[in-house]
């Protein structure tokens, strides 16, 4: 049996990992700035991480929601005292993807209603309802555009004036910041005026904190920066540090009855131990305070570069729009410079590196950055 070859593959096998460094199989040295797409919120194989892990591995790796699991409580707990949502409740799941399907399953049972509004080019998954929601027909088979959803401009309120006036819309469906579409921000304004529409009009409005969550923004979640706060949240990458895991914050609003959402894996002792473990270094750390920190740096260092066309993004959620003829720098960072970095299209460079991530590691990016962006 092969694999089914759904990915274009870099011809490097990363084996051994530490904060942000990398190692291949033949020894060679990167520098992470990506996190594979920012999962890796605490560094690789931090060293509180590897311990409770290891730990909780030697005692119970599984066993069914069926019975107590005290760690699911913990976490709860203590995911409600970090991002100041500490009246909601958590559902926990194992993926983005799958937090954003329960999100909208929930909101349809609170209201009712059978449709969803999302903005254009949104990303929110690769299940049947999650890439509904996402703006990219490419990816989306016959069976997954049966569900009613509704794009319209991000950043445009009266279309969404003009979309919910008729209540029929279970949920607005947004990101804290949209990455893969190349790390576009809802404006403050818009927010709060999205927040009052869906409170005239009896409309769940969801956050999706998948990418933009945990810290990586300078605040907990990236719509904190607004000042308003949702009906549901989801969010996953950020939240074990590699290990599979998401989680959908629930307004006390939304009631709970048994069976109306439910998961094999979700809240397994290890994820759980997973997450808790990233809770415990980003308070520890100060994690949420070096995002803030290193993304003006990032902030500073590129203002008015000649490679960029438009720098765009909140703490260590960064896009770098590149000017024509610089396109294809990010595979001489790669390739000459080992640096890791994403990708949005041709023209957008995206940094999601660790929230652990030095002051001394950015600068030598950015030294690295410049040394090439002279050469061209």
């Amino acid at each position: 049996m092969n694999l089914l070859e759904v990915y274009k593959l870099w011809d490097i096998e990363p084996v051994k990992g530490l904060d942000t460094a990398l190692w291949d199989k033949d020894g060679v040295e990167y520098t992470d700035l990506y996190g594979g797409h920012a999962v890796i919120s605490i560094g690789h194989c931090h060293p509180h991480y590897v311990e409770m892990l290891s730990t909780q591995l030697h005692k119970l790796g599984f066993y069914s929601n069926a019975v107590q699991n005290s760690l699911q409580k913990q976490l709860a707990v203590k995911l409600g005292k970090v991002s100041g949502y500490d009246d909601y409740k958590l559902f926990l799941c194992n993926s983005g993807a799958e937090a954003n399907e329960n999100a909208i399953k929930a909101a349809s049972f609170q209201t009712s209603r059978e449709r969803v509004l999302a903005f254009s080019k949104a990303f929110h998954g690769r299940t049947s309802g999650a890439v509904a929601l996402t703006d990219n027909p490419k990816i989306q088979s016959a069976f997954n555009k049966g569900h009613k959803v509704t794009f319209v401009p991000l950043n445009d309120i009266e279309a969404v004036k003009k979309e919910l006036a008729g209540r029929q819309y279970a949920a607005v469906i947004i990101e804290g910041i949209q990455g893969v579409a190349g790390i576009f921000e809802p404006e403050d304004g818009f927010l709060k005026s999205l927040r009052q529409e869906c409170d005239k009009t009896g409309t769940c409005l969801i956050l999706d904190e998948v990418q933009s969550g945990y810290g990586r923004t300078g605040n907990f979640f990236a719509h904190q920066h607004s000042g308003i706060r949702a009906d549901i949240i989801t969010t996953a990458k950020g939240m074990g540090n590699g290990f599979p895991i998401g989680g959908v914050l629930l307004s006390p609003a939304i009631k709970a009855e048994y069976g109306m959402l439910g998961t094999t894996f979700g809240g397994n002792h290890l994820a759980c131990t997973a997450a808790l473990a990233v809770l415990d270094v980003i308070e520890n750390e100060h994690l949420i305070e070096n995002a803030a920190k290193i993304g003006e740096y990032f902030k500073e260092a590129f203002r008015d570069d000649a490679a960029i066309k438009e720098y765009r993004g909140r703490g260590l959620m960064i896009g770098l729009e590149l000017k024509e003829e610089f396109i294809g720098l990010r595979d001489r960072l790669l390739f000459e410079e080992h640096f890791f970095t994403g990708a949005a299209g041709a023209a957008v460079i995206r940094l999601l590196p660790s929230l652990t991530i030095s002051k001394e590691t950015a600068g030598r990016f950015v030294k690295s950055w410049k040394k090439l962006t002279s050469q061209k």
